[in-house]
């Protein structure tokens, strides 16, 4: 009788449970009727039409996602087709631009605040028109809100800053018109602070530098005044994009770590302050069209990981020093429109064509380049002399009140400077003392420099790659379930998770001999767990399993990495929409991101990083079309288990560390063969055969180059076809003949040059003849640099 009983409850909580379930979906479902409706049956929902199954189901599509977890929504973004420049745009409804006059912004919040777990949501470019409503907030368990390109206007509501989790605000491209909430700071997870194109006014709330975990603010295209801030505090920030504004002040102090620095189309004055001369890991300066004055830095043009350098149209004045050095990676130079004299330094001669380099409207001692005459700078130049004439004459005349007030005093002076001098001699004995010799040679501390200050950078503080137990692995995929599954190539089977803290991340099975070292494997993971780069995928950690079932020579190795969402590069060239289609504006910026990823991983740490796996697949875009590289480093983490497959030592695996993919995998032909890459383990020494796999990489990235030039219509070919077709770029019919239309439409015939002289390069077939990493960067930033030129140009054109 008892076990009839059990069998009863059991029954029963199944049904609850089924019911509950079943409650929940249909609840949801409603819901979204309910937000479509909202948002006047937008074509983009039409998937809802007729559709009976449960939401958590619902197959994305190029402009829907929803996610769930536990049949709880989770995710929710939806792309429109309702652009926001709209010019006029006054505060009401614009017909087939807005929603409707009938539309109500705050009934669409209420309704998406009952969907009580979701943590992102994102709704782009759907015409929403109207103030943002307080109760935003009441959407808690967001860690992610993007409402950007649409028609809100008014001030951001302060109730915002009640959403602690969140990570990323971006309210892009919209009409917000009032000053910028000064109660940010409690977003204390925030890391993207996103405001621009909108219309906002007032000063730089000072407490956004409370906010530590941030690594980007962009608040270009307002009507921002007053002075910008202190940014030393805020030690993760990576970028900072204020162009546009009124800000009137004198540049703002700026934190070590900055790499973008857009500061251009302000009222900023004074001189550039030689704090820049340490900012070593800045890449992109821009001050141009302010009122900067004095003369630049000459440690400006010097820093070593500085590309891109915009000085135009301020009032600069002086010469600059002959002996001035440029930094080995600045490809582009412009000092136009200023009051300069004298010699262009030799480093800036264009006739070197090593970078590009603008320095028109000066008064500089160059005939024939659009320079003008001596005394247009005089004034300027007469300014600055007046100056250290005044300054001197203050000099002198101190100097004399200073030798009436010491004929006066000299006794009590002396005993002044006699107690400075003991204070003095006490401080340095226990500085001294407090701050021993660390007992290194001087040759040592020399050879230091050799080391990789990039490395030095992101393995300082760096844990250990976290260990993973399996069960919190099976947790995170639902015992691998197929819904799980992403797919499987030449490098394991790949799964989606979510952790128990919430995080996404990709997990990559392996299957390993036995006789692998697990010593050498963990170096190896531990290594590759310090490389911190904004354009690779993070190995965030690993779990080692002891069995592989019916193969018992065999152990499961798992690997952790970041979850990055939006498809790979390959998948965006071959988009058919045409309102997808990636412009060549775009195909560069990803090169870019993919090529400073793999110049890092070569000459950024300590030893390099070969053999790098470059495919389109290998390259994961984020839903900012950020770039990142995965599989990297994989033929080195898989090395010695296939020198133990050659030697007979078990199960043959499918994962070869050098044979990068098939034609099917990646719709190119990789021909290499596989090389043998001598390690020594116990010191990590990868390095041997550098320069052919240095090379090898080149030629992949070539290819890569290829496929962005041609576009999806490269699957299929033979590399001998391939190769044979290049030599059509030469004419412009040929070109019309192969590249890839959304190309030839969105490009200038000078960039596109640029590109196809260097894809020819990089696929030589004499590896000695290639281009190296460096040479191949500085192209693609010269050639985007040529093409924003050229978009500007005719955007001026067209508005004119």
């Amino acid at each position: 009788m008892g076990y009839f009983y059990l069998l009863v409850l059991v029954l029963f909580s199944r049904s609850c449970f089924f019911q509950t379930t079943k409650g929940l979906q249909a609840y949801q479902a409603q819901l979204f009727l309910q937000i479509r409706k909202h948002l006047e049956y937008p074509s983009q929902l039409q998937i809802l039409d007729n559709y009976s199954g449960s939401l958590c189901d619902l197959a994305a599509t190029a402009h829907m996602m929803i996610s769930c977890q536990d049949n709880f929504v989770t995710e929710l973004k939806i792309r429109g087709d309702k652009l926001a420049n709209v010019s006029g745009f006054n505060g009401y409804a614009i017909h087939n631009k807005t929603l409707s006059e009938t539309f109500s912004i705050n009934s669409l919040v209420t309704t998406l605040t009952r969907l009580t777990s979701l943590r992102v949501l994102s709704l782009v470019s759907l015409g929403i028109w109207g103030p943002l409503p307080d109760k935003i907030h009441r959407l808690y368990s967001l860690e992610l809100l993007d409402l950007s390109s649409n028609f809100m206007f008014g001030s951001i509501p302060p109730q915002i800053s009640r959403m602690v989790k969140l990570q990323t605000l971006t309210l892009d491209g919209n009409y917000f018109n009032e000053t910028i909430p000064d109660t940010l700071d409690s977003l204390s997870n925030l890391s993207v602070l996103s405001l621009r194109g909108n219309h906002l006014k007032g000063q730089f709330p000072s407490s956004i530098c409370r906010i530590s975990s941030l690594t980007d603010i962009a608040l270009c295209h307002n009507k921002l005044s007053g002075e910008l801030p202190d940014f030393s505090s805020l030690t993760r920030l990576r970028v900072l994009d204020v162009r546009e504004n009124q800000f009137d002040s004198q540049l703002p102090v700026m934190p070590r770590g900055l790499v973008t620095a857009l500061l251009g189309k302000n009222l900023f004055s004074g001189e550039i302050p030689a704090q820049v001369g340490i900012l070593t890991h800045l890449q992109h300066l821009d001050l141009s069209f302010n009122h900067l004055s004095g003369t630049p830095p000459s440690t400006l043009f010097d820093l070593p990981n500085i590309s891109y350098l915009n000085l135009a149209s301020n009032m600069l004045s002086g010469s600059l020093p002959e002996q001035i050095t440029c930094g080995s990676k600045l490809g582009f130079v412009d000092i136009s429109s200023n009051k300069l004299v004298g010699k262009l330094p030799s480093c800036l001669d264009n006739t070197l064509d090593k970078r590009a380099v603008k320095f028109g409207g000066n008064c500089l001692s160059i005939e024939g380049h659009q320079q003008h005459q001596s005394s247009y700078c005089k004034e300027a130049n007469t300014r600055k002399s007046g100056r250290k004439i005044a300054l001197l004459i203050a000099i002198i005349v101190g100097s004399i009140l200073l030798l009436v007030i010491l004929a006066y005093g000299v006794l009590f002076l002396s005993r002044r400077c006699f107690q400075r001098k003991t204070l003095e001699t006490h401080i340095r004995q226990k500085a001294v003392q407090e701050n021993p010799t660390t007992g290194v040679s001087p040759d040592i501390l020399a050879n230091a420099r050799f080391i990789s200050e990039v490395m030095k950078l992101v393995t300082q503080g760096s844990p250990v790659s976290r260990l993973f137990s399996l069960e919190e692995l099976e947790e995170a995929t639902n015992n691998f379930d197929s819904s799980m599954f992403m797919g499987e190539s030449s490098a394991g089977k790949l799964y989606r998770g979510r952790l128990e803290n919430g995080t996404y991340v990709a997990i990559r099975s392996l299957n390993l001999l036995k006789r692998y070292s697990i010593q050498n494997l963990k170096v190896r993971l531990d290594f590759f767990s310090k490389l911190h780069h904004p354009h690779l995928v993070s190995l965030l950690g690993h779990c080692i399993d002891g069995g592989v079932q019916d193969d018992p020579f065999a152990n499961k190795v798992f690997l952790v990495y970041e979850y990055v969402p939006n498809r790979n590069y390959h998948m965006h060239l071959s988009e058919s929409c045409p309102e997808k289609v990636l412009k060549w504006s775009d195909r560069l910026a990803i090169l870019i991101d993919v090529a400073k990823a793999v110049h890092f991983l070569h000459t950024g740490v300590i030893p390099g990083v070969y053999n790098n796996r470059l495919k389109t697949n290998n390259i994961l875009l984020d839903e900012h079309r950020i770039a990142k590289l995965c599989d990297y480093g994989m033929s080195i983490i898989l090395e010695d288990n296939e020198k133990l497959e050659a030697k007979g030592g078990g199960f043959k695996s499918s994962y070869p560390y050098f044979q990068l993919a098939t034609v099917n995998e990646i719709g190119l032909p990789y021909l290499h063969k596989r090389m043998d890459m001598p390690l020594k383990h116990s010191n990590l020494n990868f390095c041997c055969s550098q320069r052919q796999t240095l090379e090898d990489d080149v030629y992949n990235f070539g290819f890569i180059l290829l496929e962005s030039l041609v576009g999806p219509i490269v699957s299929g070919k033979g590399e001998t076809f391939l190769l044979n077709e290049m030599a059509s770029f030469g004419s412009q019919d040929g070109r019309k003949r192969i590249v890839d239309p959304a190309v030839l439409m969105t490009s200038s015939q000078e960039s596109l040059s640029i590109i196809v002289s260097i894809t020819r390069k990089c696929t030589r077939p004499e590896p000695s003849s290639r281009p190296s990493f460096e040479d191949v960067l500085w192209n693609l930033q010269y050639a985007a640099q040529v093409q924003a030129t050229t978009d500007a140009d005719q955007k001026s054109d067209s508005t004119s």
